[in-house]
C-alpha cells in the first residue's frame, strides 16, 4: 500500500466531525420544514374531523391512566422529600406550598409530556412507518389526499389540544397525592393543607405550566409523525422510527422546558 493509499485509508477525525455536523443541520432543516407544512396542513382547510376526533381520544383519553398514576405517586413521593428535606431547617410547614408550585410550574407539564412520549410518540411513528413501508401514503397521494392533512395536522391539532387538559388533570391528581400522604402520613391538618395550597398558589403558576404543556404536546406529536413519514427500510425501519421518536421527544421536551422556564422567569421580573 502505497503512502497516499494509506493516508486515504485512515480515519479523519475532521472529515467525520464535518459530516455530522452536515448530518445535523440537515436534520435540524429537515425537521423544520416538515413542522412548518404540518401546521400549515393543521391551520388550513379541508379538515378531517373525524380523524381528528380519533385522535383526540387516542391522545388524550386513553392517556388519562398512566398520567393519573405517575401524577399522584409523584406527588406522594415529592412530599415525603419535602417534608424530610425541610425538616433539617425546621420548615416542614411549606411541604404543601412546594409541592403545588413543583407541580404545576414543571412536574405536571413533563411528566405528563414525557408519559406521552413514550406512548403516544411511539405509536404515531409506528403507525405511519406501517403505512410508508406498505406505501400507503403513496396510494393516498394517488387519490389526491395530501398526507400531511389527513395524517399529520390532526395529530399535531390533537397533540396541542389534549396535553394542556392532562396536565390539567396532572396537577390536580398530583397535588391530591401530596395532601393524601401528608395528611394519613406525616399528620397535616386536611384543611390546613388545602388552603396553604390555594392562598399560595398564583394563577401564572398554572398557565405557565399549561403553556408548556401545550408547546410538549406540539413536540411529541410533530416528532412521531416527521420519524414515521420518513421511515425507510421495512420493519427494522418501523422500529428505528419508533426508537427514534421517544428519544428526541424526550431530550426536546427537558430543552424546551428549560427555554420556557428561562423565558417566563425573566418575563416575570
Amino acid at each position: 500500500m502505497t503512502a497516499q493509499a494509506a493516508r486515504k485509508a485512515a480515519p479523519n477525525p475532521i472529515r467525520a466531525l464535518g459530516r455530522s455536523t452536515l448530518a445535523a443541520i440537515s436534520t435540524v432543516g429537515g425537521v423544520g420544514v416538515f413542522a412548518v407544512r404540518g401546521v400549515a396542513a393543521a391551520l388550513s382547510p379541508p379538515w378531517f374531523f373525524g380523524q381528528l376526533w380519533r385522535q383526540i381520544v387516542a391522545i388524550g383519553f386513553f392517556s388519562l391512566p398512566v398520567v393519573g398514576l405517575t401524577a399522584v405517586f409523584t406527588g406522594a413521593a415529592l412530599a415525603l422529600n419535602i417534608f424530610t428535606g425541610g425538616g433539617r431547617f425546621n420548615a416542614e410547614q411549606v411541604m404543601p406550598q412546594i409541592v403545588a408550585l413543583g407541580i404545576t410550574r414543571e412536574l405536571g407539564p413533563v411528566l405528563a409530556a414525557l408519559m406521552l412520549a413514550g406512548r403516544v410518540s411511539a405509536a404515531i411513528a409506528a403507525e405511519i412507518g406501517a403505512m410508508r413501508a406498505t406505501e400507503q401514503i403513496d396510494a393516498m397521494r394517488t387519490l389526491s389526499t395530501d398526507p400531511f392533512r389527513y395524517l399529520v395536522g390532526p395529530r399535531l391539532l390533537a397533540g396541542v389540544l389534549m396535553l394542556p387538559i392532562l396536565t390539567a388533570v396532572a396537577d390536580t391528581i398530583g397535588v391530591a397525592g401530596g395532601w393524601l400522604v401528608a395528611t394519613r402520613v406525616l399528620d397535616f391538618s386536611p384543611t390546613v393543607y388545602i388552603r396553604n395550597t390555594i392562598s399560595f398558589l398564583e394563577s401564572w403558576d398554572i398557565i405557565s405550566g399549561l403553556i408548556k404543556a401545550g408547546v410538549f404536546g406540539f413536540i411529541v406529536t410533530l416528532m412521531g409523525c416527521y420519524h414515521g413519514y420518513n421511515a425507510s427500510g421495512g420493519a427494522r425501519g418501523v422500529g428505528r422510527a419508533t426508537t427514534h421518536a421517544v428519544v428526541s421527544s424526550a431530550i426536546l421536551i427537558f430543552a424546551s422546558d428549560y427555554l420556557l422556564t428561562t423565558f417566563f422567569t425573566h418575563a416575570a421580573k
